[in-house]
């Protein structure tokens, strides 16, 4: 999509969004006013045409069934998902907007890929941990549910969110597999912000699975701010940490010792241009870290975003892609996302 039609969009977006907005009511408990997460001055002319060049690259690697991804990852329905959330994030809906066919396709494939109990998988899918690419299926499905009302849709989407409810564990997580085994910080977080989604979509989600979900991610919690993978013991990581705050905000938690010692934790890997440049997790950990300062708002924002944003778009390669080590779509949904946040597109960053 050229950069000039990119500015208009975005522009008549936010005139419109300016002349109907409800401030008070929109704004989340424990927040200030969303003045300092605008995104008219933060989306620079550099970061619309890297986001422009980088939804073309991820829109002419959609294939024809609606799968976005490479490799290993081809039919994976978390890559599919994320690229989706990341042309939602330009302002496109369903068949609507310059990739709102995109949008189509890749909710088609998603809910061609939702068994009958609601598991939404691939069963020929080499990817690692079939309840991630649940997780992220569930909430793009549940952010874009509003868009469609579609009856097909709100059957599976419901049975989706009920394997997530069902297969919460003793301990209040989930882990790889739809079982009630063990649980890790990694898989919690994809499943509580589907359900955070799907609950603001109109879908019923027990207090109590929410409940028991903040306590396992407290008990990941260690004295120094960071979460460890599982509670069983071991040491923080910043990417973990970053997935464990937007947990707690997810689950409705926006104040409290937890969080600030959480937040302080990440700001120490503020990007500088090389920190975290070679970890594996790279953009998992940056996707969740954005979030996390969006949240948080303030200085953490103001200081935040601009770093990332910088970080990335010299990362970008020549074709608008950028390189992970799962495929260059996951990479490049990633960043997308990241850099769009500002926006507040997606329905679930709406206030």
């Amino acid at each position: 999509m050229p950069v000039i039609q990119s500015k208009c969009l975005l522009v008549a977006l936010l005139a419109i969004a300016a002349a109907i907005a409800l401030p008070a009511p929109l704004i989340a408990a424990g927040h200030d006013d969303d003045s300092d997460r605008s995104g008219v001055e933060m989306m620079t002319p550099p970061t619309l045409r890297g986001v422009d060049r980088g939804l073309a690259y991820l829109a002419r690697r959609q294939q024809d069934n609606g799968s976005i991804g490479s490799g290993g990852w081809t039919h994976n329905v978390a890559v599919c998902a994320l690229a989706g959330l990341a042309f939602v994030s330009s302002g496109s809906t369903p068949d609507e907007g310059p990739y709102g066919k995109q949008v189509a396709q890749a909710i088609n494939y998603i809910l061609d890929n939702t068994g009958d109990e609601g598991f939404i998988h691939v069963a020929d899918d080499t990817g690692h941990g079939p309840m991630y690419g649940h997780g992220f299926a569930t909430l793009f499905l549940a952010e874009t549910y509003g868009m469609t009302r579609r009856p097909d849709m709100r059957e599976k989407l419901g049975k989706a969110v009920n394997l997530i409810v069902d297969t919460q564990n003793s301990e209040g997580g989930w882990r790889y597999q739809p079982q009630r085994r063990d649980a890790d910080i990694s898989v919690t977080i994809c499943q509580v912000m589907a359900l955070r989604s799907a609950r603001n979509a109109g879908l019923y989600v027990p207090h109590s699975t929410i409940d028991r979900c903040i306590e396992y991610v407290k008990r990941s919690q260690n004295a120094d701010g960071g979460f460890m993978y599982m509670p069983q013991g071991g040491p923080s990581a910043f990417p973990r940490s970053a997935a464990g705050v937007v947990a707690l905000y997810s689950a409705g938690v926006y104040e409290g010792p937890a969080l600030e010692t959480g937040l302080s934790y990440l700001m120490e890997s503020l990007p500088r241009g090389n920190i975290l440049a070679r970890d594996s997790h790279y953009f998992y950990g940056h996707y969740y870290a954005v979030q996390a300062m969006w949240h948080a708002g303030g200085d953490r924002w103001r200081q935040w975003y601009p770093a990332i944003r910088e970080e990335l778009l010299v990362r970008q390669r020549d074709d608008g892609s950028w390189m992970d080590s799962i495929c260059p779509e996951y990479g490049t949904a990633m960043a997308c996302i990241i850099l769009q946040m500002p926006t507040n597109y997606l329905p679930i960053f709406q206030r």
